[in-house]
């Protein structure tokens, strides 16, 4: 009777699962083993399943209709993880470690002072590895959950799934807040192929990569346990990738966590076509080393000390101004040795870029404005390790938390910000410097000349208002030139508008939901968008449609940025991966996988080879745009990276964050350092950090770095300062 049982689950299991060859085989073989039975009925031989494979099997058919058994076989899985740093304590007593924080010396050598230093190593040894070994095994329970959870919906046992649910939820809500609202949202089975984040989670395993003594532990435990609905769920959906050696190999391994839409095998794939990655032929960079080069950094403060003053505030912009009296000493004591000798900059990496042909049909620049241009290169200030930039921090007061966004012009004489009112408000820095001596000379009429009168209250404002969404502006980004402004909001549309006519040009329509992220291209004219809708968009000023959209993210598009040379726009996403597309056929041509949270900012490098990305947890990687690898992660920010950016000549990156701090980090040692010394000098990445400027209490929501290398940022003083 038990052989019909088990034949039974056998055979049921297969038709669930589709297997209908294997079912197939699995019925003829059995015919055949009747036959045979009924020829040998009179001999003694029998044949019986193995006892402990036929519990097994019988215990499995039983658990897959109990959903109880989904809540206990999760609940001891979880109580053993969290309980594995017993093991910890365990091996602390077996060394004789006691608590006042001796051991017993005998134990280890007759010579104290030896059996002392002996033991504690031992000790601290063990503590390391059994920790990080608690570590590994903490990252299967996520998978497990919504996996199990996930299953009793598709079994229709709603009621269960959700009290499974909100009993564990608050074991991940630390790491996958932004996940956990969605698997939420699971309320039928239908759910499971309609919502596209639920749908790709269950065709899809998750890889997680761990340390052979914690896989044997993992497998004991089951074994011991014989816990048949965790053991379904791992075989099923999660893919181990064992490593030797020690925990502390892969501690600090970027992917060693990758869950949907993001498998190894598939980007690996994608990142095999090939990309250009150079900068544009023709370009202002290649015309002026053509042209003689950048002048020497003593050239420029030779040049700075013999120019009036006079003359210089009238042509300055509010840049010049801020750099012409205060940073003329600093730049000469950067460029000038101990012995008064000029101090020559290291090989810019920029001209050393290859040149592409653009994709794109690109504007023609006005003579003056690239007569402009080419002045500020010429007179750039070259950056290094041991040449910081100055900062220029602009804090907006009286917010009352209505600001959601930042964006500073390329030569920072404007400012703009985003708010949740609707309104975009620009602010023209070399007039509000002026703002306080004229008003004093205004007497009763108290109006200085450089602030406008908008709207028809008639009240003066220090700003320049412009009005036309209907919902909060999420994002704004200025063209290079500083005559035109963009803004995306909540109301899914981008608004073009003109800084020399305060005035709104153009609405583009296109998106279905809000756009959360739009970024000019570094030559004007075309523009990027993302948005809540899964996609990115392209876009010109003169079209209202956009030109190209480009879909595969799995979840929101938060942030976008160009290429240097206009060929690629790269996109960062809440599911947990960037990604770089061709402007020219829409295709995505990397992914690059890492990050444990989602991706809030982005910046390229200016030569076009490397591109750094921000996320929720405060952790920046660097990326290799050739290969689709990580070069290095970046940590130190405690809290969101809202915006990155690099120096003109490559060498520095800066980056901002809502922990209200500004970190300067060395480029060229991040990228160029061997992986053999990044594993020997352990977490390098935190050396690397040249300098931390913090605010009293202002996040960063914004960076940009001049032509000339001046660095700028903005942020709103937030309550608690």
């Amino acid at each position: 009777m038990e052989e019909e049982e088990i034949e039974k689950a056998v055979i049921a299991y297969l038709k669930k699962k589709g297997f209908k060859h294997t079912e197939q085989a699995f019925q003829e073989e059995q015919q055949k083993h009747q036959n045979q039975q009924t020829k040998n009925s009179s001999s003694s031989i029998s044949s019986s399943t193995d006892p402990d494979i036929a519990k097994q099997i019988l215990s499995f058919s039983e658990s897959e209709n109990i959903p109880a058994r989904y809540h206990e076989g999760y609940g001891k899985f979880r109580t053993w993880v969290y309980g594995s740093l017993d093991l910890y304590r365990w091996e602390r007593r077996e060394l004789g470690y006691m608590p006042d924080g001796l051991t017993m010396l005998g134990l280890l050598s007759s010579s104290p002072p030896l059996g002392l230093s002996l033991s504690l190593s031992l000790c601290q040894a063990v503590i390391f590895v059994v920790i990080h070994q608690a570590h590994e095994l903490l990252r299967v329970l996520y998978p497990v959950f919504i996996h199990c959870f996930m299953d009793l919906v598709a079994k229709g046992h709603i009621q269960e799934a959700r009290n499974f649910f909100s009993s564990f939820r608050h074991d991940h809500e630390a790491l996958h807040s932004r996940d956990l609202p969605k698997l939420e949202g699971v309320l039928s089975p239908s759910h499971l192929e309609e919502m596209e984040f639920a749908h790709s989670l269950r065709q899809s395993k998750v890889n997680i990569k761990i340390c052979q003594y914690s896989y044997e532990l993992l497998l004991q435990y089951l074994h011991k346990t014989q816990s048949i609905t965790v053991l379904g769920v791992i075989n099923e959906h999660i893919n181990f990738q064992v490593s030797p050696g020690q925990p502390t190999s892969i501690s600090d391994d970027s992917e060693v966590i990758t869950l949907i839409g993001s498998s190894q095998d598939d980007a690996n794939q994608i990142n095999q076509k090939e990309i250009h990655w150079g900068l544009l032929e023709g370009s202002l960079e290649e015309r002026l080393e053509k042209a003689g080069g950048l002048l020497s950094d003593s050239e420029k403060a030779e040049g700075e000390a013999k120019e009036g003053d006079t003359e210089e505030n009238k042509k300055r912009s509010a840049e010049g101004g801020k750099q012409g009296s205060s940073i003329k000493k600093l730049k000469k004591d950067k460029v000038l040795g101990a012995a008064g000798k000029p101090v020559r900059s290291e090989g810019n990496a920029v001209s050393m870029a290859p040149r592409v042909k653009p994709e794109l049909a690109l504007p023609v620049m006005p003579t003056e404005v690239e007569q402009s241009i080419l002045e500020d290169l010429r007179n750039r200030v070259q950056l290094s390790s041991t040449a910081l930039p100055s900062v220029s921090f602009y804090t907006f007061l009286n917010t009352h938390n209505g600001l959601n966004c930042a964006s500073i012009s390329h030569d920072g004489s404007l400012v703009a910000g985003g708010f949740s009112d609707s309104s975009l408000k620009m602010w023209d820095m070399s007039k509000l410097g002026q703002q306080n001596v004229t008003s004093s000379m205004q007497g009763d009429n108290d109006l200085a000349p450089t602030e406008q009168i908008l709207g028809t209250s008639g009240g003066k404002r220090s700003y320049t208002l412009f009005q036309g969404h209907s919902g909060p502006v999420y994002s704004a980004t200025f063209s290079p030139l500083g005559d035109f402004i963009l803004s995306s909001s909540a109301d899914s549309t981008i608004r073009l508008w003109s800084t020399k006519l305060n005035a709104n040009l153009v609405c583009y329509k296109g998106h279905n939901y809000p756009v959360w992220d739009v970024q000019f291209s570094p030559v004007g004219h075309y523009f990027a968008s993302s948005s809540h809708d899964r996609t990115a968009r392209i876009w010109s000023m003169d079209r209202i449609q956009p030109l190209r959209i480009m879909a595969g993210h799995l979840s929101d598009v938060d942030c976008v940025d160009w290429h240097i040379n206009c060929n690629y726009i790269a996109t960062g996403s809440s599911d947990k991966t960037v990604r770089l597309w061709d402007v020219q056929s829409g295709e995505c041509v990397r992914i690059f996988i890492g990050h444990r949270s989602m991706v809030l900012s982005l910046a390229m490098s200016p030569d076009g080879q490397y591109m750094a990305s921000g996320d929720e947890d405060g952790t920046i990687m660097m990326w290799d745009l050739s290969s689709g690898r990580c070069v290095m992660p970046l940590m130190g920010h405690m809290s969101c990276v809202w915006s990155l950016a690099f120096s003109c000549e490559g060498s520095l990156l800066a980056s901002g964050s809502a922990d209200c701090t500004v970190k300067l980090w060395d480029v060229t040692t991040s990228t160029k350092m061997p992986k053999s010394e990044e594993s020997k000098s352990g977490n390098t990445s935190r050396l690397r950090s040249l300098k931390t400027l913090a605010t009293r209490s202002t996040p960063v929501y914004s960076l940009r770095f001049s032509r000339r290398n001046l660095l700028f940022a903005a942020g709103a003083l937030s309550k608690s300062g």
